[in-house]
């Protein structure tokens, strides 16, 4: 039976739930008008900035409809200009005058038209982000809407989770929160809640939280499954103990705590009295008691099951359960 002085610690409040990374902007670039892809400007998995050219589609009818709308554009300028002149001399009528200014006008606007229509053929990153697997090749016909690649930005990154509705008035924007995973080893990303759902939903009375968290090099992606943990506030002033040191039962919780004992003949022995006691949460492989024992008091941590209150106890602490807040398992 191994034992274990019970420690007095301020623990930091906070919450711990299981969150959703999501990207702060995602989207599938797709073709905006019809077309056959006359180049692609970028690799699957590839870092773009914001305007980089990823495909081309094929634009060499509305480079021919614009050479002939800008000829147009050139002569309604001319005839314009000489219009003018014959307006000024009274030779042309204000009406007529007035129909070349809407000619000039609207050649503008065929030849913007068609440079709109070659532009919307060229496809650019909206923003600045990491792309996924591309879905088009050189060549190929894409209908408007096709998908072309898409585009995550990365850094800063949302962790949503979903918190009890009787948290709601510790939850606010700007709580510092920890998110790590399980898959990335010991590394922790930080950030802050930046907003909280208006709405508690109806089937898990689970309030939908978004953090904001720094994310260099873009170590988290979209979907990854964290463990969030959010700094509620001041800390609070708990008892240690490893988590195997308490003995579960319908009847509540409690530990066995050594002391000088009696037996009925008044003779003094080393035995346990069990103490009820209320707990709280745990830190890896210890665990928090908020109130029915006091620091300093010596409890047994292991093979507390075999024990009755009363009982005559031989402390052995040579081999003693982990009590660490960060185990790490042997095979993490």
């Amino acid at each position: 039976m191994t034992t274990i002085e019970a420690t007095r610690e301020e623990w930091p409040a906070t919450l711990s739930a299981i969150g959703t990374v999501a990207a702060v902007q995602g989207v599938t670039v797709s073709a905006d008008l019809p077309g056959t892809v006359e180049r692609i400007g970028f690799q699957s998995g590839a870092w773009v900035r914001e305007g980089d050219l990823l495909a081309l589609l094929d634009t060499r009818q509305e480079r021919a409809q614009l050479a002939a709308a800008d000829a147009q554009r050139e002569l309604a300028k001319v005839s314009l200009e000489r219009m003018q002149g014959l307006l000024d001399e009274h030779v042309v009528s204000r009406a007529e005058f007035d129909h070349a200014i809407a000619d000039a006008r609207q050649s503008d606007a065929r030849a913007g038209e068609i440079h709109a229509t070659i532009d919307r053929k060229t496809v650019r990153a909206p923003f600045a982000g990491v792309l996924g697997i591309r879905h088009a090749n050189l060549g190929q016909y894409l209908s408007a809407g096709d998908p072309i690649v898409t585009l995550e930005s990365l850094d800063p990154i949302y962790v949503n989770f979903g918190v009890p509705q009787q948290t709601m008035t510790d939850l606010r924007p700007g709580r510092a929160v920890h998110v790590t995973a399980a898959d990335l080893g010991t590394a922790e990303f930080a950030g802050r809640i930046t907003a909280v759902d208006s709405l508690v939903d109806a089937s898990t009375r689970n309030v939908q939280t978004q953090a904001t968290i720094a994310n260099p090099g873009g170590t988290l992606r979209p979907g990854m499954f964290v463990q969030a943990e959010v700094t509620l506030g001041a800390p609070s002033r708990i008892v240690s103990l490893p988590a195997s040191a308490i003995s579960h039962a319908a009847f509540g919780d409690s530990v066995f705590v050594v002391a000088d004992l009696k037996d009925a003949q008044g003779k003094p022995y080393r035995g346990v009295r069990q103490q009820f006691v209320k707990v709280g949460p745990g830190r890896g492989d210890r665990i928090s008691v908020l109130s029915g024992l006091m620091g300093g008091e010596e409890v047994v941590t292991s093979g507390v099951f075999k024990l009755r209150n009363g009982a005559a106890v031989l402390v052995n602490n040579k081999v003693r359960p982990s009590n660490s807040a960060t185990p790490k398992p042997e095979n993490s």
